[in-house]
């Protein structure tokens, strides 16, 4: 009999509520990367997987790690999870909620007494929103054996390093080579997340499979110009680096509004030294890139270099370009798309096939083994909000999904 009240979806629910409780800042969700409020979800996390009949820990880069065997001791791994991390003033389902149905998911092969062909583990990744530290999914990239040592002295805002943050965690910096997985131990690797756009909504379906995940750059730019007094120096003689780098944000939106698929962004921007009295003197601005196909990418980003430099010196300013992340598009794995799709036409949902925009731990987790997405529909496609939102109907949905995918890559009926 097919069950009609939404109890995997309620569980899912009040797990993301308790976990929303952690937070570095009274009054609003913020939970950057090996923060206080991180150490204290992954304890959280770690003490559910305990209870839920996983052998559990946090491992060396601080992600939470539950393992429960298949038929028989040390089959490779069917992966289930997200990431707890979070950006300033977030909501509460981006990254818990793949978190949390990981979970759910693997309480009910327990309780069902199900023997999986292969081990079932549920992680937590700690750096997917990659905020705090000039990293590129640290954590899932440690497990992927892509973690680059330079990540452990790059800084946060309070000059803190990541290694010696990842130190006050209880993490080890020594420890993180050593996190490297084999394909031959992972069996594949599931991720549910909020849709993050609005397309589920407009289309009245619950859940969407992932087709791909765009690729992304992110550069720190900097533009460096004179100081000098604003009520002495002509307009003419100005060396105004805010100025050149207010031309090259527009530049960054034309040229990227030309390439289709594509999106660029100046997300933030400083200015030195910042009095009102002052002409500016050094701007520094951060670029995102993300497009489908990596060579409308590169071209981009030379494009938009080519013409912030042409701006530069027509403004006799200085400019750079620094590269600190750069992602290559990822086609998830067409078999297991279909095994998300089978388990939703089970359901009765009609799934759409659509794209990510936003880069996730599947990105790095593609390089072990066969990875896939299942998106749900969250109102009005708000994420990186406190506004996120989505309701226990589609929570149910979309468990229930990962549920039926899981028995379905394990040859068991729905």
């Amino acid at each position: 009999m097919t069950e009609t009240t939404p109890r995997l979806g309620a569980r899912v629910m009040a797990l993301i509520d308790d976990l929303a409780r952690h937070t570095d800042e009274p009054g609003r969700l913020t939970r950057l990367y090996l923060s206080p409020a991180h150490r204290a979800t992954a304890e959280a996390v770690l003490g559910l997987m305990r209870e839920a009949g996983l052998a559990a820990r946090i491992d060396a880069a601080g992600s939470v790690v539950g393992r429960m065997e298949g038929r028989e001791p040390g089959l490779p791994a069917l992966v289930l999870g997200s990431h707890i991390d979070s950006v300033v003033d977030a909501g509460r389902y981006d990254g818990p909620l793949g978190v949390a149905a990981g979970l759910v998911v693997a309480e009910e092969v327990r309780a069902r007494g199900l023997a999986l062909p292969f081990a079932l583990e549920v992680v937590a990744f700690g750096d997917e929103e990659n905020v705090r530290f000039p990293t590129s999914l640290s954590t899932s990239k440690a497990w992927a054996g892509q973690y680059k040592s330079e990540w452990l002295e790059g800084r946060d805002a309070a000059g803190t390093t990541l290694r010696e943050a990842l130190t006050q965690f209880g993490g080890d910096p020594d420890g993180i080579p050593a996190l490297a997985r084999s394909p031959a131990e992972i069996a594949g690797y599931l991720e549910v997340h909020i849709e993050q756009g609005p397309a589920l909504e407009a289309a009245a379906q619950p859940v969407g499979v992932v087709s791909g995940i765009v690729g992304l750059t992110r550069a720190r730019c900097a533009v460096t110009g004179e100081a000098n007094h604003a009520g002495t120096v002509p307009m003419g003689m100005r060396r105004d680096a805010l100025a050149a780098a207010a031309e090259m944000a527009l530049a960054v939106e034309h040229l990227g509004e030309a390439v289709p698929g594509a999106v660029a962004t100046v997300g933030a921007l400083s200015v030195a030294p910042g009095a009102v009295n002052v002409i500016p003197g050094r701007i520094d601005f951060s670029l995102d890139l993300r497009a489908p196909e990596d060579a409308d990418r590169h071209s981009l980003f030379a494009a938009i270099q080519v013409e912030c430099r042409t701006i530069a010196q027509r403004r006799a300013v200085g400019f750079t370009c620094e590269t600190y992340m750069d992602n290559a598009a990822v086609a998830l794995d067409p078999g297991f798309q279909a095994a998300f799709d089978r388990a939703a036409r089970h359901l009765g949902h009609a799934p759409l096939r659509l794209p990510s925009g936003a880069t996730h731990d599947a990105v790095a987790m593609a390089a072990l083994g066969p990875s896939a997405m299942l998106f749900v529909r969250c109102r009005r496609g708000i994420s990186h909000n406190p506004a996120e939102s989505i309701t226990l109907e589609d929570a149910d949905a979309a468990t229930r999904v990962l549920l039926g995918t899981v028995l379905d890559l394990a040859g068991l009926t729905h």
